[in-house]
Order: structure tokens, then C-alpha cells, then sequence
């Protein structure tokens, strides 16, 4: 692995990576993150009775466009011709042992092109996250937004990564949030 901070000149100088002479590639990245809501809060997603509307469907929207706005966002980001976002939400079965419940969210990305989408997915996460967090604190101002992080990637010359906490021992393989609790998430229908 390269550990040379390629976003910086001879001079230490910001500058954007030319990626001009970079083979153009299919390139994939998935990203998840997860927000602790109360039960009330829960209940109302599960019953699509938040009063701000339905949640899922504008934070899913919201993190799309994230994504896809996300070198106006990054300084040094390159603007991409994204040619896939896939953006979902899992629900908990059951709460946690503290009786709040964790919303997952995954952003997967995609394209041909010469750079990574590895920011654009996890921005994606990251909006809808906030998305979740502003239609529903009216309910619940205790919400917490955490665990976002890279879980896959591929393409490129750096080839195919796995984080290998997102597959650690204890965690769901679907969400890489901790199941010593017992937690167990199933995918929220679109």
C-alpha cells in the first residue's frame, strides 16, 4: 500500500490527483452507517406515521443526491459520472439491550470511470443519515448517528477491499453492527 498522501504537492499544497492517465475501470463501493432512535421513533417509521412524511423514501432520495453532489461537498473530490446508487434502510427486529433501536443505512455506488467512489458513498450514507435524523427529532432529540464507514470496494489499482470489521466476529454480516446484544436486522421493503 502506497502511504504517500497523494492530495498534496512537493510542497505540501493541496491539489487535486490528476487521474488523466488512470485506466478507466469498473469501480464499486458500499458504505454503511446506522442511527439509534428511541422506541417512539421507531414505532413511528414502522408505522410511517412520522409527521414530517415518509422518511425513508425522502432520506433515500436525499442520499442519492448527496452522493452525487459529493465533490462539491469534498474539496478535493473529482466530479464523477456515477452510473448507479443503491440506497436502502434495515430495521431491527428487536431493540437493543438499552431499548433503543439501530436504523441501518447502505449506499452502494458504482460507475466506469478513473477514480473511486469510495466518498461518494459514504456521503450518500451520511446525508440520508442526517435526513432521518431532522424528520424525526421532533420526536426524538437523543438520536444518534454513528458507524459510518467503508465496507467494500471495488476497481482500480488498489483491486478489491473488504473491511474486515465489517465482518468481524459478532457483527451481522447484512449490517456489521454489533449482534451481542442479540440484535437482528432484516431489510426494510422499498
Amino acid at each position: 500500500m502506497n502511504n504517500t498522501f497523494t492530495h498534496l504537492d512537493d510542497e505540501g499544497r493541496a491539489r487535486m490527483v490528476d487521474v488523466t492517465k488512470k485506466d478507466e475501470t469498473v469501480r464499486r463501493a458500499l458504505a454503511r452507517g446506522c442511527i439509534s432512535v428511541s422506541a417512539a421513533v421507531y414505532e413511528a417509521l414502522v408505522n410511517k406515521s412520522v409527521p414530517k412524511g415518509d422518511v425513508f423514501s425522502t432520506a433515500r432520495v436525499a442520499g442519492i443526491m448527496g452522493a452525487k453532489r459529493t465533490h462539491e461537498l469534498i474539496p478535493l473530490c473529482h466530479p464523477l459520472m456515477i452510473t448507479g446508487i443503491n440506497l436502502d434502510f434495515e430495521l431491527p427486529a428487536k431493540p437493543q439491550k438499552d431499548g433503543r433501536y439501530v436504523v441501518v443505512c447502505s449506499c452502494e455506488v458504482s460507475l466506469k470511470g478513473r477514480t473511486g467512489v469510495e466518498m461518494e458513498a459514504l456521503t450518500g450514507v451520511s446525508v440520508a443519515l442526517l435526513t432521518v435524523y431532522d424528520m424525526c427529532k421532533a420526536l426524538d432529540k437523543t438520536m444518534e448517528i454513528g458507524r459510518i464507514h467503508l465496507v467494500e470496494k471495488e476497481g482500480g489499482k488498489s483491486g478489491h477491499f473488504i473491511n474486515p470489521s465489517s465482518a468481524a466476529p459478532g457483527t451481522s454480516a447484512v449490517s456489521g453492527i454489533s449482534t451481542a446484544s442479540g440484535l437482528s436486522v432484516f431489510p426494510l421493503s422499498s
